[in-house]
């Protein structure tokens, strides 16, 4: 479904940008994008995007708070200078690997609401055109 949406974006891009049709035809295709945009289903996969790109916005930078500060505890745990060392090593590499499951999460959890979004809006698309 993704797949046709970006050829329709594309070949609509192309029309508009070559078209010889002139103003009149583009204020048209102007109108009825925003008119699709402006459906209630579409609005409400916008809204979506919105609150998850802020809930995810935040749970990596507090991944890496939480990474940092067990890196730091760890420097600073009891020993010699060179176990000091060892163990922040050891935690800092630990952590990396939480840092870049948290990534790879958040990247997969946007990719996922991204194709959720271009279906629902594809489909919104689809059901004003067949019903205009």
């Amino acid at each position: 479904m993704r797949g046709k949406v970006g050829l329709v974006i594309g070949l609509a891009a192309g029309y508009v940008l070559g078209t010889r049709a002139g103003r009149e035809r583009y204020e048209q295709i102007k109108a009825q994008v925003q008119k699709v945009w402006n459906l209630d289903p579409v609005q409400e996969q916008v809204a979506k995007a919105k609150d998850f790109a802020k809930s995810t916005a935040m749970a990596l930078p507090s991944t890496l708070w939480d990474s940092a500060v067990k890196v730091t505890k760890a420097a600073g745990s009891k020993g010699t200078p060179g176990q000091k060392l060892d163990a922040a090593i050891k935690t800092g590499k630990d952590q990396a690997d939480d840092v870049s499951a948290a990534a790879q999460k958040s990247a997969r959890a946007v990719k996922d609401a991204a194709d959720e979004a271009l279906d629902d809006i594809a489909d919104a698309a689809d059901q004003n055109r067949n019903g205009a």
